[in-house]
């Protein structure tokens, strides 16, 4: 075997060990990721500590609009322009029976006019997990949103209930454990939520606004697979105002 092809195979097999415990070091940060945020829950299975200090900031007579669901709702900044007191009650991976089961604590106190309601996609990311229960995992979704929505108007809120946005497109080392029995999902979710509008209830379809051909969420508007940057937001706010002020 020549020098050069010795240099060369060992270079190969120089690449693929860096490759190899790059992958290594990839998996093994998720993977602590993931057991740290399932022992997380564990000791706080509806994530009450996290607004428990938060005190209600003085409404000056401004109607009280609350941000409420996952980490969708908790990234929607105020929106410049909108008048009232602002309050985000928006947890990180929180499914519908979490952010129903906080919402005695995390909403109520607040007695707020308007309840903005961004929840649902924590549910439906676990069906490619547990694909024999994806009925059941729409099913208690659709009942958890309902059941939010009467508590809210039982409480004296407005609702601006706002489809699931639409997902993006899937990263490799995600692929293992997603299908596209999500986004249609998704999309059976939706048109459920647009039956559920009343006088109380305003359904806000931010399809339109953050779609793509594809039907998957803009790549302008697109932080993750999951998640808005701060343009998809402010795409958003525009109607999220006029849906409030209306």
């Amino acid at each position: 075997m020549s020098k050069t092809l010795k240099t060369l195979l060992l270079a190969i097999l120089i690449a693929l060990l860096a490759v190899s415990a790059g992958l290594n070091m990839l998996l093994y940060q998720q993977g602590r990721s993931f057991y740290l945020q399932l022992n997380g829950v564990r000791l706080d299975p509806l994530g009450l500590s996290i607004y428990s200090g938060h005190k209600m900031p003085p409404s000056n007579g401004l109607p009280t609009i609350v941000f409420l669901g996952d980490s969708r709702a908790e990234g929607w900044k105020a929106p410049a322009g909108l008048s009232g007191t602002i309050i985000n009650r928006g947890i990180g991976n929180q499914t519908s029976i979490q952010v129903l089961g906080r919402f005695a604590q995390d909403v109520l106190p607040l007695k707020p006019d308007v309840i903005v309601l961004q929840v649902g996609v924590n549910d439906l990311k676990t069906i490619p997990l547990f694909p024999e229960n994806k009925a059941r995992i729409i099913a208690d979704l659709k009942t958890n949103i309902q059941q939010l929505i009467d508590l809210s108007v039982q409480n004296g809120a407005r609702v601006i209930l706002t489809t699931l946005f639409p997902v993006g497109r899937v990263p490799l080392e995600r692929r293992p454990f997603w299908s596209d029995e999500v986004a249609l999902a998704v999309k059976e979710v939706n048109q459920h939520l647009a039956s559920l509008a009343t006088d109380k209830v305003i359904i806000f379809d931010t399809t339109p606004i953050l779609a793509n051909a594809e039907g998957l969420v803009n790549e302008t508007y697109s932080r993750d697979l999951l998640h808005l940057n701060a343009k998809g937001y402010e795409a958003l706010n525009p109607e999220l105002i006029r849906l409030i002020n209306r």
